[in-house]
């Protein structure tokens, strides 16, 4: 195994510090650990390269499964850093490649951690772990809690249905906020990369 592995329980003596990535920034992604088709694929394999090559970590939900280890493993082979965040409940299917690799006690460890240790958020496709994990960080963003970009990679106007209630919710005055105060959606990995670019 060429990562560390960091456990993050407390223990006598206090707890493991949250240092700083050396790259310059650290993108948290939220994605699937399921296997899907090329036209998902396709772009995380994409947008890996792209982080790659503009020096930004990788960090993610530590998964050697499904679309979680299509990116990390194209980041990988472009040369750029992989950091995992994995869970006690999912440490058995970690991707041992990673840089760095932490094992949290739960899921709420593993959020605060991401949320913590990473200078934005990218959002691509997912299930219902995805939905819960880019729903905190725009309600904790909404209350002023979180100041970092989320940005969804809509692939396949795969969000085009969020995008839409997320509309109608500012419209109705659900929210207060305008939808682009505190989201962006882009359509490509390069998308994602101006994006970045343009609010780090």
């Amino acid at each position: 195994m060429s990562g560390t592995i960091s456990r993050c329980q407390r223990e006598a003596g206090g707890s493991i510090p949250l240092t700083r990535s050396k790259i310059m920034k650290t993108i948290c992604v939220f994605l699937s650990a399921s296997d899907l088709p090329e036209k998902y694929t396709k772009p995380a394999e994409k947008l890996g390269r792209l982080f790659a090559k503009n020096n930004y970590g990788f960090m993610y939900g530590g998964s050697n499964l499904g679309l979680m280890k299509v990116m990390s493993t194209a980041v990988k082979k472009a040369g750029g850093k992989v950091i995992g965040i994995s869970t006690e409940l999912f440490k058995h299917v970690r991707w041992l490649d990673a840089d760095e690799m932490i094992v949290t006690n739960d899921l709420l460890e593993r959020k605060r951690l991401m949320s913590e240790r990473s200078d934005a958020t990218v959002v691509m496709v997912g299930g219902l772990g995805t939905l819960d994990e880019v729903s905190e960080l725009m309600a904790l963003k909404k209350y002023g809690k979180y100041d970092k970009p989320i940005i969804f990679l809509d692939t396949d106007n795969f969000y085009g249905g969020l995008k839409a209630l997320l509309k109608r919710m500012e419209k109705e005055k659900f929210n207060k906020e305008n939808l682009d105060e505190f989201v962006d959606f882009a359509d490509t990995p390069e998308e994602v990369i101006k994006h970045l670019k343009k609010n780090l």
